[in-house]
């Protein structure tokens, strides 16, 4: 069976047609690891996850590359503010982000490679752009200059002078036009450094994703996946100096991209105070909750966080590892099941046909395979003793003791304290309590 997918680049739902249908290449841009990755950072984990399992079952060979991001301006900041290096901030995020994705249940992609791994295929590439006049070096910064790559904004779908209206782009007087990005830069004292042509410094952020494509997937790829954030100005960059390094008409044939987790409808933000931390949810529930809501809107459609959905999801869970036989047998599941999936990764149809499998299942039919088709996108993969667990973590806590800690958060959130607002909510979470901020009023639940 055919899979199709919503190709940004053309903005059409398309056949996917490999450039080799005996290896399939996708990129999905991974995480910067200055901050532990929160709920929002988990949507592309799991979908991307999802369409990897997918690819995998209808092609022999599929290479997944999913980037560490640890050279960036703001791991620097952290590490200043936390008094450690900047390698010891990124092994420990980088590490509690493995942690996520494996609580996630999320298969490991085929490489993960580091950005600072890779500053030497960084360098080269920034080379070839300046020799074949797409860069150009001032104070020892060198910048791509956009107006010399004619198909800028094409991804966006949006004129140039559009684009930089809508953004916030850095200024620096070391710069030809606005627009033009950077590719390399000095680093500070006491920052971390590479030697270059251009003296000690660092690469840009979109660079890194380009010349780590390169060396595992090639010039040309099949998939480039990530968050819709991402669009521009980071994919739309990655187009450009890609396309130019490497003297090619295309980048990614397909561009996917997942649309945003909100909480009372805003943009999970740090300004919003508002921030849910994979971690935090660690030991306190099963993953496959987290797992389960995540899938239960279509991954173009904004997916609001809240307290029902977890509750319908553990509802669902809980109903479904009540037939957890003793014994499971896999069972391949029938393209019929998984025709919601090939159509655009419709989570919610294909997890629609595990609700009338359960309904047979739970009639003593074909119990193997309810339990395949849930495994094929990483639910119902442990036993219901497992499952179980979970529960025993809750901790008993009085209403009013919840009533003065939300008390509390709201004025750590008035006075715009949102640490101390995130801190109060996560012990809430660790206690049993799941919080809502809705309508300007602070609602409360027991898990």
């Amino acid at each position: 069976m055919d899979i199709f997918l919503t190709n940004n680049l053309t903005n059409k739902k398309e056949q996917f047609v490999p450039k080799d249908k005996k290896n399939i290449g996708m990129y999905v841009c991974g995480p910067t690891v200055y901050d532990d990755p929160h709920i929002g950072n988990a949507r592309p984990l799991v979908i991307f996850d999802v369409l990897f399992k997918l690819l995998k079952n209808r092609f022999n060979s599929v290479t997944y590359v999913r980037n560490i991001t640890d050279i960036d301006d703001k791991i620097i900041k952290a590490s200043q503010e936390q008094k450690i290096t900047t390698k010891e901030l990124t092994e420990k995020i980088t590490n509690g982000f493995f942690e996520d994705c494996k609580f996630l249940n999320c298969d490991n992609p085929t490489h993960q490679p580091k950005a600072t791994e890779h500053i030497d295929l960084m360098i080269e590439m920034i080379n070839k752009l300046m020799k074949k006049g797409f860069a150009y070096e001032n104070n020892n910064h060198v910048y791509f200059e956009v107006k010399k790559f004619t198909d800028y904004g094409q991804l966006s779908n949006k004129k140039l002078e559009d684009l930089i209206a809508g953004s916030r782009v850095e200024i620096s007087e070391n710069k030809k036009n606005s627009e033009d990005f950077v590719l390399w830069k000095p680093s500070k004292e006491n920052e971390p450094s590479w030697d270059s042509p251009w003296g000690k410094g660092r690469p840009g952020w979109h660079l890194e994703c380009s010349a780590m494509s390169k060396k595992f997937l090639g010039n040309e790829f099949d998939i480039h996946g990530g968050g819709i954030d991402l669009i521009f100005p980071h994919h739309e960059n990655e187009i450009a100096q890609s396309r130019c390094a490497n003297n090619t008409k295309v980048f990614a044939n397909f561009w996917v991209h997942n649309a945003f987790i909100t909480m009372s409808n805003e943009k999970m933000a740090k300004s919003q105070g508002n921030i849910l931390k994979i971690k935090d949810f660690r030991n306190k529930i099963s993953g496959q909750i987290i797992r389960l809501a995540l899938m239960s809107a279509h991954y173009r459609q904004p997916l609001d966080w809240n307290d029902k959905l977890l509750s319908d999801c553990e509802n669902t869970l809980d109903k479904w590892y009540k037939l957890y036989p003793s014994n499971v047998k896999s069972v391949k599941v029938s393209d019929e099941i998984l025709k919601p999936l090939h159509e655009d990764l419709n989570t919610p149809g294909y997890i629609a046909n595990l609700h009338k499998l359960y309904e047979k299942a739970n009639k003593g039919e074909n119990i193997d395979l309810f339990i395949s088709a849930c495994r094929f996108i990483g639910l119902m993969n442990e036993t219901s003793e497992l499952w179980n667990d979970f529960k025993k973590n809750k901790v008993s806590i009085t209403e009013s003791e919840i009533e003065n800690m939300v008390s509390l958060r709201d004025k750590a959130r008035e006075n715009k304290n949102y640490d101390e607002a995130d801190r109060i909510r996560n012990e809430l979470l660790d206690k049993g309590v799941l919080i809502e901020d809705k309508n300007g009023k602070t609602l409360w639940k027991f898990k």
